[in-house]
């Protein structure tokens, strides 16, 4: 009894800790369980019956679900927010030869705090990134938010999906790209700008996933001057990831082939 009394203390001290750390300068870079470091890498394959979210519609990519139960599971900064700015994590895309795509829309699942309203988001697409290298833009901007809840929770930390779309479609050709999307909360009448946290869903089992073969495993990259990282892989030992955390990102992308 002593001892189940014991470890329930640490258990709530370790959140409390926790919450803190989310309310403070000491903000962390993501938000993870502490993973499994011999579990195997998942299988970047279509999935043979998918589902994704209702706003990829009609449904280019998508990378596939978090596993909130996954020991793996973990989400990356990517806010801008009075609080963390300009933080961003970027998923990869590899267009197949023989396909050029238009893409009018991309979404992301985040895990957010608080109420989450973002009015606005940014986009932005880029080739050739590497480690320590942002490549080029060639499509960027910011447009109305569109949310809708996944009904997971992660860590106590809801999830939901954030789309942002553009009327004229961008034709991508064979080749990797890396794909951001940004929810905004910058105002500084709204109190919740100054201690809000939202993190994008990494994708342990790519369930639901459409063309999940599509996504490269281990191009995730974060930059962020507010952590001072810049175009860092989530698989840079610094940001403490296992291989599966930072495997791939739960994003997709709406458009034709």
């Amino acid at each position: 009894m002593v001892k189940t009394t014991l470890l329930a203390v640490v258990f709530v001290i370790a959140l409390s800790l926790s919450a803190v750390a989310a309310n403070s300068n000491q903000a962390a870079v993501s938000l993870h369980r502490a993973g499994n470091p011999n579990a195997a890498l998942p299988q970047f394959v279509d999935s043979p019956n998918p589902h994704p979210p209702a706003l990829c519609h009609p449904c280019l990519f998508y990378g596939g679900d978090l596993n909130p139960s996954d020991l793996n599971a973990a989400g990356m900064s990517d806010e801008n927010t009075l609080f963390v700015p300009a933080s961003s994590t970027y998923g990869a895309v590899t267009i197949p030869d023989g396909i050029t795509a238009s893409v009018y829309g991309i979404l992301i699942n985040v895990q957010a705090q608080a109420a989450f309203d973002p009015m606005t988001a940014s986009y932005d697409i880029r080739t050739n990134v590497t480690e320590g290298d942002g490549g080029r833009s060639v499509a960027s901007g910011s447009g109305p938010a569109v949310v809708q809840a996944t009904g997971r929770n992660f860590l106590g930390f809801n999830e939901y999906t954030i789309a942002v779309s553009w009327s004229t479609p961008v034709t991508l050709t064979p080749g990797t790209y890396w794909f951001n999307v940004e929810p905004n909360c910058t105002n500084t009448l709204d109190g919740s700008c100054y201690v809000f946290r939202q993190f994008v869903s990494n994708t342990t089992s790519l369930t639901n996933n459409v063309h999940g073969s599509w996504q490269p495993i281990h191009q995730m990259f974060l930059n962020s001057a507010h952590f001072e990282h810049t175009w860092a892989n989530w698989c840079d030992p610094k940001l403490g990831f296992t291989a599966v955390q930072c495997a791939g990102m739960s994003f997709g992308l709406r458009g034709t082939k």
